[in-house]
């Protein structure tokens, strides 16, 4: 038999939906995929040939645990000049994207038992990542109408002597609303470190985002290259951490995962450096499709009250169609041949809401919608 820990897992549902709209294209169906948060994009020419180059040059063998200098002294130079922050890159670990990053920062953090605050809706995973390592997830509802964004208030009121930490990930997935930084700088005045998804930074179109280093130094802090620079399959991501935790974080990359890519780490340095013009045009283009999203997906009756102005979805609300998300999903993919995720794959405050992505092409949105409009008309 299995582990305990095994068995208690949830699977990922939106990967239950693709997995399904695979077996049907396979019987010939023709499926418009809004369900999955991945750019189609390819990444940027000079992060082509700045990995290819490394090849070349040898990049084929383990590099320091902690990830290249050089990579990590240009992370400490794109934190400066972006949100104004210092960052050692002694309390920088490069690894293979920011999940391992996610475990391995939880394995050093959190005792058996202790606590984790995280959103509700949150991205799917991780409620796992904490329960793996034997820690207890605490939900705090977030609401439309604030645009999800946390209350402090209602933080405070979940925060116990278990309380280890306080999740927070804006752009949000599922949601691609920002938070405020009165939200952020009450958030951080609450004592618990704070761990801070930023892996949706750089994807904003209106507004501003901004770390929680520019709050706090009681912080770890997510980020990584697959969103913004198209780098989903290259797998890098990195943690800032503080301090204290740099030893026990390395001691367990060490033993794991031993270090991250070393071609990869070579085409990082490029991206950060060289690949700002193509970030921006990404970036244009992920506007327009936003734009033109949001004015459909109201157009079908759905609901959105605070627009969502970073990341690359739209978590829409449908409870006036169905308060069963995971069966209307599945019954928009099986009838309109549209895959969609349902909102209960991101926690129970998630029910009754659709999540859309707009990472595919203009001409995919609009054949999508077009087959959405039809299903939804006779619903």
């Amino acid at each position: 038999m299995t582990t305990a820990r095994t068995r208690d897992i949830t699977s990922f549902i939106v990967m239950d939906v693709l997995e399904k709209a695979h077996e049907m294209e396979r019987d010939g169906v023709d499926i418009v995929h809004l369900e999955i948060g991945e750019p189609d994009f390819d990444m940027p020419q000079c992060v082509k040939t700045a990995a290819c180059q490394a090849l070349d040059a040898g990049y084929t063998h383990y590099t320091h645990s902690l990830g290249l200098l050089e990579l990590r002294e240009a992370i400490c130079e794109y934190y400066q000049d972006t949100y104004g922050v210092t960052v050692d890159p002694g309390n920088i670990i490069v690894c293979s994207g920011t999940s391992p990053a996610i475990f391995m920062l939880f394995s050093a953090l959190v005792e058996p038992g202790e606590e984790i605050i995280i959103s509700d809706p949150h991205y799917a995973c991780y409620p796992n990542f904490i329960k793996f390592i034997g820690g207890v997830p605490v939900t705090v509802p977030v609401f439309e109408e604030d645009g999800f964004q946390y209350r402090p208030e209602a933080i405070k009121e979940k925060i116990s002597p278990l309380t280890k930490g306080i999740f927070i990930n804006y752009p949000s997935n599922p949601t691609g609303n920002l938070i405020s930084t009165e939200r952020l700088e009450a958030i951080a005045g609450l004592g618990p470190h704070i761990v801070s998804d930023e892996i949706y930074h750089g994807l904003v179109y209106e507004g501003k985002e901004h770390s929680i280093l520019e709050f706090t130094d009681r912080a770890f802090v997510l980020n990584g290259f697959s969103k913004l620079y198209a780098m989903t399959g290259m797998r890098l991501g990195y943690v800032i951490v503080p301090p204290e935790f740099v030893r026990p974080i390395q001691k367990i990359h060490q033993n794991f995962f031993i270090s991250a890519n070393a071609m990869v780490q070579k085409a990082g340095i490029t991206a950060l450096k060289e690949a700002g013009e193509d970030t921006a045009r990404m970036r244009d283009t992920y506007n327009r499709r936003r734009k033109y999203m949001l004015e459909r997906i109201r157009g079908l009756g759905l609901g959105i009250t605070v627009e969502p102005t970073g990341a690359f979805y739209v978590f829409a609300n449908a409870k006036h169609v169905s308060r069963d998300s995971y069966a209307l999903a599945f019954d928009i993919l099986e009838n309109a041949h549209v895959g969609v995720a349902p909102g209960i794959d991101f926690g129970p405050q998630g029910e009754g809401y659709l999540r859309f992505s707009y990472a595919t092409s203009m001409e995919n949105i609009e054949k999508g919608m077009d087959r959405l409009e039809k299903y939804f008309k006779v619903k």
